[in-house]
């Protein structure tokens, strides 16, 4: 089964928490506290593997959870790292977050691509000895690893893309020019997936022709299967228009050509712009007026007309080579980048947070970003609230809730953690 789209669900894994720790040894008065930092998390790294070729996999997996790094331990060892959560996907495989469709990564060459960083370790409460606070009870916990429903979407590494009608014979032509062997009938719908090609031209060049399911009027709008395979013309050089010059099933070869084209573009308006070589098929069944008369049609538009007959092997020579010296002046295959994450507008500002007061009279305090430090108060030591208490000055909260009116004993509510304020 060739599955070229899937929606999966990847996390990296989480920091360890930092450890709370004091040395402890014979003979050694005060030894301080020694609370060694949490391990990082793992990534989520993709990898192209060109034993892969399709996506049916993520089919019946949709979740992928790396490890999460070990706490800090004492001695200020810190924690051991997680590994790399590794996931292979096939050649051409474009990442995106779903739901922004955000480029997250483009698995076209053999570099492996960081996708979701794994979070950093905690600090062990070590870091926070001062000379004024010599006994930290608290450490810091790890930071989460970041997670991302992302859309898996497979667009074929080929130089040249067959586009055409359904039993115009672009199947048969790659079985001619190259080593591929799709299967081949006579009746529309016989190639059901993309099928690639390799094109010797000589003994120093080849190219990668793919043969795209056949594409029919609507395709753009998700008739038949064109809709379904498009995304492959995508990264495509050049692209072969194959069309049946011949009218032996009833359909006008100008009126083909146009409707192929209008698809092309309605999909996306660089294919329509993309370079185009025109191959008239099945010119040994066609009369010879009808070959002339569709090529001064294309030739008109400022196409290159080839006159082949893919059945018996004629004139395919002679498009292959002309297909060669025009890849030779294109650029090479479209690769995407990644594209940044967009900075959401409540935290553009760094530390910002909004305060309300509810009918019982609670100080309601929103500010995600307290969350981690909120993680490593110990409520029950002294030293670790004045921490938490600093964090608030200096951010602007407390001097935010004096301007509000705020009374000592009034109760704050800051992330479910409820305390009375004093002043």
């Amino acid at each position: 089964m060739f599955v070229d789209k899937e929606l999966i669900t990847i996390k990296a894994g989480d920091g360890g928490p930092g450890a709370v720790s004091f040395h402890r040894e014979k003979y050694v008065a005060a030894g301080g506290p020694d609370g060694g930092d949490g391990g990082r998390g793992g990534n989520v790294v993709f990898v192209a593997d060109t034993n892969v070729n399709s996506l049916l996999n993520f089919k019946y997996k949709k979740r992928y959870f790396a490890e999460n790094g070990q706490p800090g331990g004492t001695r200020k060892c810190s924690g051991k790292g997680a590994p790399d959560l590794i996931i292979r996907v096939p050649r051409g495989t474009v990442v995106r977050e779903a739901g922004t469709g955000r480029i997250l990564a483009d698995l076209s060459g053999t570099e492996p691509a960081v996708v979701a960083q794994g979070g950093k370790g905690g600090w062990g409460n070590s870091h926070f000895a001062t000379p004024t606070r010599q006994i930290p009870r608290f450490a810091k916990g790890g930071f989460p690893g970041e997670k991302f429903d992302v859309e898996l979407e497979l667009k074929l590494l080929a130089d040249v893309g067959l586009a055409g009608f359904p039993n115009v014979g672009k199947s048969t032509l790659v079985s001619v020019v190259s080593e591929a062997k799709p299967q081949i009938a006579n009746y529309h719908f016989t190639t059901l997936t993309p099928v690639l090609g390799v094109v010797k031209v000589d003994e120093d060049h080849n190219f990668v022709m793919a043969d795209i399911p056949g594409l029919i009027e609507g395709a753009s709008e998700g008739v038949g299967l064109g809709h379904e395979f498009l995304r492959h013309v995508d990264r495509c050089r050049l692209i072969v228009h194959v069309v049946d010059v011949s009218g032996c099933e009833g359909r006008d070869p100008k009126e083909d050509f146009r409707i192929i084209n209008e698809e092309l573009e309605k999909y996306n308006p660089d294919l329509a712009a993309r370079p185009m070589l025109v191959a008239g098929n099945k010119c040994d069944i066609a009369q010879p007026e009808q070959v002339e008369e569709f090529r001064r049609f294309v030739e008109e538009q400022g196409y290159e007309f080839y006159p082949i007959s893919a059945a018996s092997a004629t004139g395919t020579r002679e498009l292959v080579y002309a297909i060669a010296q025009k890849l030779q002046t294109l650029p090479p295959i479209v690769e995407y980048e990644p594209e940044p994450a967009p900075v959401p507008m409540e935290r553009q500002e760094k530390n910002q947070f909004k305060i309300t007061v509810d009918e019982d009279g609670v100080y309601e305090v929103e500010a995600d970003w307290l969350m981690h430090t909120l993680g490593m108060v110990n409520v029950d030591d002294y030293e670790s609230l004045q921490y938490f208490q600093r964090v608030l000055r200096s951010s602007g909260i407390i001097d935010k809730l004096e301007e509000m009116g705020i009374q000592e004993g009034d109760t704050v509510r800051i992330l479910g953690f409820e305390f009375d304020f004093i002043n």
